[in-house]
């Protein structure tokens, strides 16, 4: 490998792994924030406990979030120096304003919150966990737009002199058209992957016969929104894939191995392709389900790789502009099965728990576990398709990948620093194993017939 190859790894490896956190942040901060207006309005101690137990779990994947996340920003100096350098001016200014807005206001609420408790009034109190939320939902939007920009580059110019990207126009990075239909997505996607963290761990304590009643209050409240999610992720993502039809041509027909332009395109389910040739020896297809995906249309218009390859050597010059098409294509289709997989689980547990029964027995609680991982799974597998699809650009027909990584680095440097992350995050990944599972076997504090709780979750251990 060389030492674009092993800063592609890293970022990647980093990336995927501190994206593990953000969504269910993302989703058990609304969550949270809901079970703690419940006990607000009603008074009932079950939603305190309730509050207090996920809060606790929310605390440790947001500490994790904040220190892998950092890793994340510093590597555009330490790997990408090139690109840095090139669309700093646009690319930073999103992340400035996530930083000193979004990160701000929840780092500082959530302060409130964890050590407000017996200190703050209740509404106000209330209010901190919300602005928390709110900021970490804000957090995402300023992000997205910045991977926006790259995905579909929009309000900059091109400074002939110093041959570097100039930010012109900070409103239109900010209302991107490709970040208006990936926010919503990626919410969606974030609800999903709380509401099955929550549903599994609820399942296994009513299983537990431990608080079984709040529990089943939590288990209903996460398939509820699991199920509403999944419908939102699949409303978004059939915009999202009408909008990267548009700007991205090559990654939609990657995604779909479809190798030359058609109208009446079929839905790919399995194909073999022969990506040498340019065409597939195998493909078991639904007929037009394409064309209705990305246009709306039985007989739509969708172009094909080779002939999107050709556009764009007339246009960017000389060059291989397609993606790895075996990883877009099985991405895509994982992703999307093991959302669909989510929701079915969703579903199945609001029939279980109809007409106040709880959910089904030792077989349901080991599925309803096993799917904690689906939203992750998809979520993953989406961001590999996103950035993989957009291969070779770093920015969408700006910049190729190959000329933003640092000039100065080199492969044992990289390697090191790869072998280095790799290793620190295994270990940090079985601490939040070990927290998780710890304070999800202790369960809710004992009722204590108060209307308070400590003034902050004890996260030793």
């Amino acid at each position: 490998m060389d030492v674009l190859d092993l800063s592609r790894w890293q970022f990647g490896i980093t990336t995927v792994y501190h994206f593990l956190f953000v969504p269910l942040t993302i989703g058990l901060s609304v969550l949270v924030a809901s079970l703690q207006t419940a006990w607000y309005r009603t008074g009932k101690p079950g939603y305190l406990r309730l509050t207090h137990f996920w809060g606790k779990l929310f605390l440790i994947n947001f500490a994790m979030g904040v220190v892998t996340g950092i890793v994340q920003e510093f590597q555009f100096g330490m790997n990408w120096s090139a690109y840095s350098r090139f669309v700093g001016d646009v690319f930073g200014a999103p992340l400035a304003m996530e930083g000193l807005i979004a990160f701000f206001m929840e780092s500082t609420f959530l302060g409130l919150w964890i050590f407000g408790w017996d200190r703050l009034p209740r509404r106000v109190h209330l209010a901190t966990i919300w602005l928390a939320s709110i900021g970490t939902v804000i957090s995402a939007y300023f992000i997205l737009a910045a991977n926006s920009w790259m995905q579909h580059p929009v309000g900059y110019r091109l400074n002939p002199v110093s041959g570097r990207a100039e930010l012109t126009d900070i409103g239109a990075v900010l209302t991107n058209s490709t970040t208006l239909v990936t926010f919503p997505h990626v919410i969606f996607g974030a609800f999903a992957t709380a509401a099955a963290f929550m549903a599994g761990i609820s399942v296994w304590q009513i299983a537990r016969d431990r608080d079984a009643a709040i529990f089943r209050t939590s288990a209903r409240l996460a398939m509820s929104v699991g199920l509403v999610a999944a419908l939102g992720v699949a409303v978004s993502g059939h915009v999202q894939a009408q909008i990267m039809t548009e700007q991205q041509p090559m990654k939609m027909a990657a995604a779909e191995a479809l190798w030359e332009d058609e109208t009446s395109a079929g839905f790919s389910l399995f194909a073999i392709g022969d990506v040498e040739n340019g065409r597939n020896s195998v493909n078991v297809q639904v007929p037009n389900g394409l064309s209705l995906l990305a246009t709306n249309s039985l007989d739509g218009a969708v172009e094909g790789i080779n002939d999107v390859q050709k556009r764009y050597e007339a246009t960017y010059g000389p060059g291989d502009y397609k993606p790895v098409v075996g990883i877009a294509y099985w991405s895509f289709r994982l992703m999307i099965g093991f959302g669909a997989l989510a929701a079915l689980l969703a579903l199945a547990g609001l029939w279980l728990m109809r007409r106040g029964r709880f959910p089904g027995g030792p077989w349901f609680t080991r599925i309803a576990l096993l799917g904690i991982g689906l939203p992750f799974l998809a979520n993953s597998l989406g961001w590999i398709f996103t950035e993989m699809g957009r291969q070779p650009w770093t920015v969408f027909g700006v910049m190729r990948t190959a000329a933003a990584v640092s000039p100065g680095a080199n492969v044992p440097e990289v390697a090191l620093t790869l072998v280095g992350f790799t290793l620190v995050y295994a270990v940090l990944a079985a601490v939040e194993i070990r927290l998780l599972i710890k304070f999800t076997r202790l369960g809710p504090d004992p009722e204590s017939g108060t209307e308070t709780v400590p003034a902050a979750p004890a996260l030793s251990y």
